[in-house]
């Protein structure tokens, strides 16, 4: 091993101040507890004082029983106007109670003088009594030399000058901040290199994504001798966001040998993710590295039936190292090896001899070439093959069904009402009417209603997501169109499903039978 790498999460603090972002306190008490189970070292809780969620948040942070994580208070040096003991800020930082007191301080001459609006000698003063008047206070104590790269750049005398004020308080650690986001990989690796030879210190480094590079210059630091990484998880952040320790642990656990987080919770790294985005309220990047649904998807015929024989050949990692899976994506581009994985993931041993598989991928190059798409509708895909196959129980059959919506310029209000009528196996014909804000969500509940009674399981069903994409924009409204759904259940389960015809109606009522018929079928498989 490469030796220890502590990880200082701010997603409470710094996450938070991303736009659309805002955390509740019992969010932030959930995030700190998934973040204790990670197994990061720090936790900065937000600025004590700025708000009343962040006050309340160090009162009920106490009354956690964390195992790993410490938390940490985020405030400023003492005002220039002030001395120590009469500044509000540091009284605040020390009424919360943190174990941790991070301190940010300026480097920058023209934040010194246009922002601080004080002398640059009196700014090194204000570094130094403000972490000497905590340190007898806290547990430790954290000094982010803020803008510290274009401060060096500027003025690499004066950026030094800073640091070594910060040790002469007692820094526990001098962490550097590319807080603008500009920096390039070279300059903060020769950098950071610079002040470990002179101080020999404990140094971190708080990166920002402003260039793009804010994972790439957190593990060049770490090269230069940097053994703490602050950043968020998932990259939230002010403006393009933070360095994202979703990438920044694996890298530095997997490949360059640092310890980190405990091992066996680093497959935890995806579930983290997906909890910090659903407590954000945020849609999840489908194609964020490691942790993201697609990070190990593979579409092209090729690329599939190469990473069936050794996974290796189109994957950098194995996917549940970070508690991530392997993806095939069924499309024109597939072959037959795809339809054969995919048809493993339903529990189906497709050889590669079997003429399902030729078929199955013609219907789906045919299917394509009309305007379906697959990717995000595994649940039709797996009826697609499964009815293929002959592993497909009929579970009912629509006799009618008919939608009528109102339009109307006038303030009366507007509405939409299904009718629906369905054969059950048992012989017996339902009949259903419902009225629904809009024609799609009028047919989901005429169509449930009228199988519920014979079908029970589907009162759990809910349509989470509604996708309508046109697909000739040179057509008007002749033009053939998508819609994608994605349902899910009482027990957490999802799936997509897919219509296409020229008229919307028809599309969504194409995916929302394959919906509930795949709903129908697992539920099914599951009895057995």
């Amino acid at each position: 091993m490469s030796g220890k790498v502590y990880v200082y999460d701010t997603t409470l603090r710094d996450g938070s101040q991303a736009q659309d972002v805002s955390f509740s306190l019992q969010d932030k008490l959930r995030i700190t507890e998934k973040l204790d189970e990670l197994g990061v070292h720090y936790v900065e809780g937000g600025f004590p004082g700025s708000n009343p969620k962040d006050s309340a948040y160090f009162a009920e942070v106490r009354k956690l029983k964390l195992k790993h994580a410490r938390i940490a208070a985020f405030g400023s040096t003492h005002h220039p106007s002030k001395t120590p003991a009469t500044d509000t800020n540091l009284r605040l930082l020390l009424e919360s109670k943190a174990p941790v007191v991070t301190l940010v301080g300026k480097t920058w001459d023209i934040h010194v003088t246009k922002v601080l609006r004080t002398t640059m000698p009196h700014n090194l003063k204000l570094i130094k009594d403000s972490i000497r008047y905590m340190k007898p206070k806290v547990e430790e104590v954290v000094f982010d030399a803020e803008h510290f790269f274009d401060a060096y750049k500027n003025d690499s005398l004066y950026a030094m000058e800073c640091i070594e004020a910060a040790l002469a308080g007692g820094a526990d650690w001098v962490t550097l901040c590319d807080t603008n986001g500009g920096a390039l990989t070279h300059e903060v690796h020769d950098i950071t290199a610079r002040v470990k030879a002179r101080f020999g210190c404990r140094v971190g480094i708080h990166v920002h994504n402003d260039g793009a590079l804010a994972v790439a210059n957190t593990l060049a630091a770490v090269q230069a001798g940097a053994r703490q990484v602050q950043g968020t998880i998932n990259g939230l952040g002010e403006r393009c966001g933070n360095a994202d320790l979703t990438a920044i642990i694996p890298n530095l656990q997997i490949k360059m040998g640092y310890k980190c987080v405990p091992g066996a919770q680093l497959k935890a790294m995806r579930e983290v993710s997906l909890f910090v985005s659903e407590m954000a309220n945020l849609k999840p990047n489908l194609h964020q590295p490691f942790v993201g649904q697609a990070a190990f998807a593979h579409k092209g015929g090729l690329h599939v039936d190469a990473v069936l024989k050794n996974p290796a050949t189109y994957e950098h990692i194995s996917p549940d190292q970070v508690g991530n899976q392997r993806h095939i994506i069924i499309s024109d581009l597939a072959g037959k090896a795809s339809i054969q994985a995919k048809a493993a993931e339903y529990g189906i041993d497709l050889k590669s001899d079997d003429p399902v598989a030729k078929q199955v991928l013609t219907s789906i190059k045919e299917l394509e070439s009309q305007g379906f798409a697959f990717e995000g509708a595994d649940g039709s895909l797996e009826i697609l093959i499964k009815k293929a196959k002959g592993h497909w129980k009929k579970f009912f059959d629509v006799l009618r069904a008919r939608v009528i919506v109102s339009v109307s310029n006038d303030k009366e209000p507007q509405y939409s009402e299904a009718v629906v009528m369905v054969k059950t196996p048992d012989g017996d014909v339902h009949h259903a009417v419902a009225e629904g804000n809009g024609p799609v969500n009028a047919m989901d509940k005429a169509f449930r209603q009228a199988l519920v009674k014979y079908y029970p399981e589907l009162k759990e069903v809910k349509l989470l997501d509604f996708k309508v994409r046109i697909l000739d924009e040179t057509a008007g409204t002749s033009a053939k169109t998508r819609v994608l759904i994605e349902s899910g259940d009482g027990e957490g389960n999802k799936w997509g499903t897919v219509g296409v015809s020229e008229n919307v109606i028809d599309a969504s009522w194409q995916a929302l039978i394959d919906s509930i018929d795949y709903k129908l079928h697992k539920k099914s498989v599951k009895k057995k």
